[in-house]
């Protein structure tokens, strides 16, 4: 039986939110390793920490968006290599930096990992899987800090609310709300809202507990929102 592609976007929250969380890598990896009967992953990484750290820095020393999203881009990638050495993924290969890579690599192995593939203006990682989500006519699923979208960010307000299901009309909304800022906190950027809006890309924010992933792989209940129709 043929092997159904899953694309996920990887929060660098979660790989290293300050401090590398291994508890959490390890339940995260467990997931997915035991989901491979079923399922190949192409797993892209966002930046995290490490990224807003050098983007905030040239933004100081008053560099352009430009120089800040190449930044972002390089810490993309270095996660990227930590996930597939984590993973015990030959380290000789390297990551993918271009679609076609992505595509002539999954299908030699079951997991591969990326960062963003090359630079585009006012995107983020987000748009890269969700761009290799279309590629592939497949779901994109988001890991992310937060339990699910928010009508607002829930690390600052607490009373903010949980929105399970929203379309994509309304959530192409909220996400233009602001203009995209190289290290921005919103779940997705404004292109890969655009992308999932224009291609109906049914689309899950799930937090950072692993279990919840594997409810949604396995069709269970799980916590967390649906953009869709």
């Amino acid at each position: 039986m043929k092997k159904e592609i899953k694309v996920l976007s990887l929060g660098g929250s979660l790989i290293i939110p300050q401090d590398i969380d291994i508890k959490l890598l390890k339940k995260f990896k467990d997931v997915i390793e035991k989901n491979t009967k079923k399922y190949k992953f192409v797993i892209v990484c966002g930046g995290g920490s490490i990224a807003r750290k050098y983007i905030y820095a040239l933004r100081d020393a008053g560099l352009n968006e430009e120089f800040q999203s190449f930044s972002g881009i390089s810490a993309t990638r270095m996660n990227a290599r930590f996930m597939s050495y984590f993973f015990g993924i030959d380290p000789r290969q390297g990551i993918p930096h271009t679609l076609d890579t992505v595509k002539k690599m999954i299908t030699q192995q079951d997991i591969v990992f990326c960062g963003a593939l090359e630079y585009k203006p006012n995107q983020t990682s987000d748009s890269t899987a969700v761009e290799i989500a279309r590629y592939f006519k497949t779901d994109f699923i988001n890991l992310t800090n937060v339990a699910g979208l928010h009508d607002k960010n829930p690390l600052e307000h607490k009373d903010a609310k949980f929105i399970p299901k929203i379309s994509w009309q309304d959530f192409f909304k909220m996400a233009n709300k602001k203009a995209f800022k190289p290290g921005q906190h919103f779940v997705l950027d404004q292109k890969a809202a655009k992308s999932i809006l224009e291609h109906k890309i049914p689309t899950y924010i799930l937090g950072k507990d692993p279990k919840q992933l594997d409810n949604l792989l396995h069709n269970k209940k799980y916590a967390g929102t649906i953009i869709s129709g």
